[in-house]
């Protein structure tokens, strides 16, 4: 199978069916127990809507925890990638760079990193959108 060329337009990704399925499935579990617990208010009824509402924040949370960890990989390689490819002046203000910049800059080929960046901590592009759309060669 061919691999599609990467660009803006086709370079984000939607949530697995898997996660978006259960996730929908323990959503119509909680408003199942929320009714139990309208029409008949008792202790259990509203223990089951509690264990209900945890059970539908653990996918989220696990989900919430990945992207986290993604995010600090791709800091990581970002900033060994820039230290490798930037020019010696721009090199001391790498930590300038946020998670944000950071993510969208890793998209850029080496030979337009060095000025994207010097755009970025000039302030020419702020977000992530724009550094994103700047980027020639994915």
């Amino acid at each position: 199978m061919a691999e599609r060329t990467q660009s803006y337009k086709n370079h984000t990704r939607r949530p697995p069916a898997l996660f978006l399925f259960v996730s929908f499935v323990l959503l119509l579990n909680l408003v199942n127990q929320l009714r139990h617990v309208w029409t008949d208010p008792t202790l259990g009824a509203a223990f089951g809507a509690l264990v209900a509402f945890a059970l539908l924040c653990m996918p989220l949370t696990a989900r919430e925890m990945a992207l986290t960890v993604q995010d600090r990989v791709i800091r990581a390689e970002m900033r060994m990638r820039l230290m490798e490819t930037l020019p010696a002046d721009l090199k001391p203000r790498i930590h300038e760079l946020s998670r944000q910049q950071l993510v969208a800059l890793r998209f850029a080929c080496d030979a337009e990193l060095p000025g994207l960046v010097r755009e970025v901590l000039a302030g020419q592009l702020k977000s992530s959108k724009e550094i994103k759309q700047r980027v020639k060669d994915w």
